[in-house]
This record gives structure tokens, C-alpha cells and sequence, in this order.
């Protein structure tokens, strides 16, 4: 196994090895550089995982620890931010990939080009993308192709453009799966098979799924999700170039006298500072973790923080939005079985203007309570909450239930930011992350009326009551996006489209922090193409002496 010092200059220092950290160490150390991976988590094997639901969901073993590394959260910057738990993401190598759903679905083109199509939204920051849904189509399909995606290439009617189909078909139909499609069809809409990033057969050495339902904040014991550990992270330690570094709290990217970037300064397993040095560093920690890592790299020439003269780290702070609505049947469907979503439409995908509001979304059949979570927040509001009532109405609900999803858009809001608290420190010290953040009034508009149309649906299926909780802001959240935007204009972005900071000629950010729109959909799959290409534009760049 490939071990560097920390006084050894490599080519790059990637912080992060999640969907974005991964695809960056494998395609830098194939094309020929020496790469160390600077992780915070542990290096879990597929052996170390289990189907525990009290230890994975509600202790949240895979996640970040909030005792040690704790947020704070205000609506307003008027407000003093209180301790509570407002981030949580995947901390362990493999990031957010190794407990996520696996939803993957590509964005559409529309969301690329927001602003040009629907024009400005007032109390918004939107702005088109710098670059385009086609700029990025050939990256979606290495990505779906390298990682395994399982799926139907023309299904969807609304999808954008593809150069090649999914490597692999798509997996089962649920129960609720079958029943959304015949009723979806019946109202007009269109259904279709749900892209997944679970292997539906085995693949490139991996075993299929084995339809188990323990996905959603789970590791797969058998490989068979298709995340950056069972994926790109082997391939990259194969090259015998890539050292990935577990247990390392970065404390900050340290800047030289030239005003390029020397290597990251970190915290190691046993509490000892190091530096690493780097000829170019890749910051990957995540929409929320590498906007801090960069406020917190103070320094004479950016007192803001690294690369932050014009103050736009941190802010636009955008969340991936969801609402839901749930169906009790006379038939058993018992939808805990196998993989948690098989059923999707898009027609509601665009925004319409008839609506009175910005922004759509898309609607799954998808089931991921597993019986604890299910008892804690599944039930409806009038059934009993404790004792043989309680028991029996768990009984009866968890297997007759079917919940649909939608996620929708979250618009791009200046003064909702991630930033460092003045008055609270986590564990090694450092300034403990700030949450502030408020819906804006169209993103709780669009889930109200996605919630409506989930229950129309619900209603066709033939559900025989529906409920459903409020639609209220957002406090608590784990897709965490635009806190570095990419863009043109270097006075309102932190990244160009290449995801090189403006003003740091040897220093990338590639992870959701640099979307512009939220999109409507889960943001993984976006964030693998999206690091396809920054590493592709990277190596050219190297190659070209220009970090």
C-alpha cells in the first residue's frame, strides 16, 4: 500500500473521498500523479457493516458525530444561532456514497440554464450555470458506466440526450412500484423505472443486489452499491500512486508567499499537526465542510478567508427539498422489501408559470422506513401512540403502507450561508459550522403543491386514507449544495468552470458546493460527472504547466 510523508511534495492533496474525493483520486493517480487523499472517517471494509438500525439510523454511526463537531442554526443573520443539528453527511472513506440511497439520477437541461429559461425570481440569487447539460452528458455516462447504474435508457420521456444506455438493466419493480405505474399511467402521466446506482446483475467483478432494504444509511456488505469505497477508491489504490489517509481533521489549506497554494494542514489520528505539502490541492469535504475548511484558511492576503475577496464563500446555500404523503392499502405490500425506490415521473419536472411560483419537481414510489423509524415517524397523526393500540396499529400499517416522495427545487438565497460560529469550537478547537437558512416562500409553494399531486396519486392507487405531515422550513439537512458557486464573473463566484478558485490559481473545489441551481433530484450523480470533468480539465492543465 502506497504510504507518503507529509514533508513529500505530491502532485495533489485531495480533502474529501466521497463521490467527488473519489473520482479525483482515481482519475489523477491513473493519469500518472501522486495523490494522498486527506480523510476524516475511518477506512470501513464491507466486513464492518451490518443491518443494526438503532447504531446505523439513530445513532448515525456512518455520519458526522455532532458532540464532537458540533453546527449551529439561525433563520436569519439577525439571529443568535443556536446548538442543535442542522449538517449531516457521510464521514468515513466513501463519504455520503457509502450510506445513500443510491438514487442517480442525471439533471435535466433546464437545470443548467434557470435564469435564461424563467428569468429572475425575486429574493433569489439565480443564475445560469457556466457551463451546459451537454458540456457535462459525456461525464454522466463514464460515470454511469464506471460505477455501475442501474436503469432504462429512453423510459423517462422528459430525459435529456444520452450518448449510450445503462450499463446495467434496472432492478426489480416493488410492490409499490407496480401500483404507482398503473396508476400514474391511468391519470396521464409517465412512470418510469428508477436509476439507481445498485447493481441489478453483477458487474466489473461486484455481485448483484440482494434485495435487502437496508440502503438508506447503510453500507452494502456485498459491494453491490456503487459507491466511491467499492468503486473508484480500489481503482485508485491500485495505481500505486493514491495514499488515502484516514483519521486527518484539515484544519486549513495553507497558502505560500506567491499566493498558490503549498498543501493542507491537518490534525492527525493521534492529535499531532501536519502539513502535507501539494503541488495543487482539491478540496472535496462537501457543500458545508469545504466552504468552512476555506474561511477557516485565513491568512494576510485573504483575511475573508481563502479566496474569498468578494465574500461569496458560503453563501447560496441551497438544500436538496422533499416532501411526502403516505397511503394505507387493504392488501398487504410489505414495501420494506428490497431496494428503497423502483417508480418515478417527471411531469412535473419544469416549472410553469400558471402556477404562480418557481420551481417542479419529481415524484418516486420509494419506502425506507425500517421498523423503528417507521414506528417513530410513519404512523399517522390519529393512531395510537403507545401500548397494545400502538402495537397493533404497527402491525397494520407498516405492511399495508405505501409513501411517495417528491423532490423539488431549492432556490439560491444570498443570505442563507454555512459560516464559522464566533462562539462555539469543536473538538480540536476550530470554530464550529454555522447554519443559517430560510425557505424561500416558492420552494414551500412547489412542495405544497407536489404533496397535492402525491396524494392524487395515492387516492389512484386506491389507498384507502392518506396522510401527510406540514410543509415547513428546512432545519436539518444532508444534500448541501452552492456554498461556491461556479460562474464567469469572479465577483459573484468562488470557481470558474473548471472549478478553479478565481483567485488561486492551484486550488480546485469540486463537490456540490459549486452547483448554482439546486436541480430537482438527488444531487449524487451530478457530483461524480461533475468531478469527471474537473479531473479531465486538471490533468490538461497539469499537462499543459499551467498549475
Amino acid at each position: 500500500m502506497t504510504r507518503y510523508r507529509p514533508s513529500d511534495t505530491v502532485d495533489f492533496a485531495v480533502i474529501g473521498s466521497g463521490a467527488a474525493g473519489g473520482v479525483m483520486a482515481k482519475e489523477l493517480s491513473t493519469a500518472g500523479f501522486s495523490v494522498v487523499v486527506l480523510e476524516q472517517g475511518p477506512y470501513l471494509r464491507e466486513k464492518d457493516f451490518g443491518h443494526d438500525e438503532v447504531k446505523y439510523i439513530r445513532q448515525g454511526v456512518l455520519l458526522n458525530d455532532w458532540k464532537s463537531q458540533p453546527n449551529t442554526f439561525r433563520t436569519t443573520e439577525a439571529e443568535e444561532a443556536v446548538r442543535q443539528p442542522a449538517i449531516f453527511y457521510g464521514q468515513q472513506v466513501g463519504g455520503g456514497t457509502v450510506h445513500y440511497t443510491a438514487n442517480f439520477w442525471r439533471f435535466h437541461e433546464v437545470d443548467f440554464e434557470e435564469r435564461t429559461r424563467w428569468g429572475s425570481v425575486s429574493g433569489a440569487a439565480l443564475e445560469d450555470w457556466p457551463i451546459r447539460y451537454a458540456d457535462l452528458e459525456p461525464y454522466y455516462t463514464k460515470a454511469e458506466q464506471e460505477l455501475g447504474v442501474s436503469g432504462l435508457a429512453g423510459s423517462n420521456p422528459f430525459d435529456a440526450r444520452r450518448s449510450a444506455p445503462y450499463p446495467l438493466p434496472p432492478l426489480p419493480v416493488k410492490a409499490s412500484g407496480r401500483i404507482f405505474e398503473a396508476a400514474t399511467k391511468q391519470l396521464g402521466l409517465h412512470p418510469f423505472p428508477a436509476p439507481m446506482s445498485i447493481l441489478s446483475q453483477p458487474y466489473r467483478g461486484r455481485a448483484a443486489c440482494t434485495q435487502c432494504p437496508y440502503c438508506k444509511g447503510f453500507g452494502c456488505e456485498v459491494r453491490a452499491k456503487s459507491s466511491s469505497l467499492a468503486t473508484v477508491i480500489p481503482m485508485a489504490e491500485r495505481t500505486g500512486r493514491c495514499e488515502i489517509r484516514t483519521g486527518c481533521r484539515v484544519r486549513k489549506i495553507e497558502l505560500g508567499k506567491d499566493g498558490r497554494v503549498t498543501g493542507a494542514v491537518y490534525f492527525d489520528q493521534r492529535g499531532k499537526e501536519a502539513l502535507q505539502k501539494a503541488r495543487a490541492v482539491v478540496l472535496c469535504a462537501n457543500g458545508a465542510e469545504s466552504p468552512r475548511l476555506l474561511l477557516l484558511s485565513k491568512s494576510n492576503r485573504f483575511p475573508r478567508g481563502l479566496a474569498n475577496s468578494n465574500g461569496m464563500v458560503g453563501r447560496c446555500f441551497m438544500v436538496d427539498t422533499g416532501v411526502s404523503a403516505q397511503g394505507l392499502f387493504e392488501q398487504e405490500l410489505r414495501d420494506y422489501r428490497g431496494v428503497n425506490v423502483s417508480r418515478v415521473i417527471h411531469d412535473y419536472y419544469d416549472s410553469d408559470p400558471r402556477r404562480g411560483f418557481y420551481g417542479g419537481g419529481g415524484i418516486d414510489a420509494r419506502f425506507d422506513w425500517l421498523p423503528i423509524q417507521f414506528a417513530l415517524g410513519g404512523l399517522p397523526h390519529d393512531a395510537p401512540k403507545w401500548g397494545e393500540g400502538f402495537k397493533a396499529a404497527l402491525a397494520h400499517y407498516y405492511p399495508h403502507t405505501m409513501r411517495l416522495l417528491a423532490h423539488s427545487t431549492c432556490l439560491p438565497v444570498e443570505t442563507n450561508s454555512i459560516s464559522l460560529d464566533p462562539n462555539l469550537k469543536d473538538a480540536w478547537g476550530l470554530p464550529a459550522l454555522r447554519m443559517t437558512f430560510r425557505n424561500h416562500p416558492d420552494d414551500l409553494s412547489i412542495l405544497r403543491f407536489l404533496q397535492a399531486r402525491c396524494k392524487e396519486i395515492l387516492e389512484a392507487c386506491g389507498a384507502k386514507k392518506i396522510w401527510s405531515d406540514p410543509v415547513t422550513d428546512f432545519t436539518l439537512t444532508g444534500h448541501l449544495m452552492g456554498t461556491c458557486r461556479m460562474g464567469n464573473d469572479p465577483r459573484r463566484s468562488v470557481v470558474d468552470r473548471n472549478h478553479r478558485a478565481h483567485e488561486v490559481k492551484n486550488l480546485f473545489v469540486v463537490d456540490g458546493s459549486s452547483f448554482v441551481t439546486s436541480a430537482r433530484q438527488q444531487p449524487t450523480c451530478t457530483i461524480h460527472a461533475l468531478a469527471y470533468r474537473a479531473a479531465a480539465g486538471i490533468i490538461r492543465m497539469a499537462g499543459r504547466g499551467e498549475l
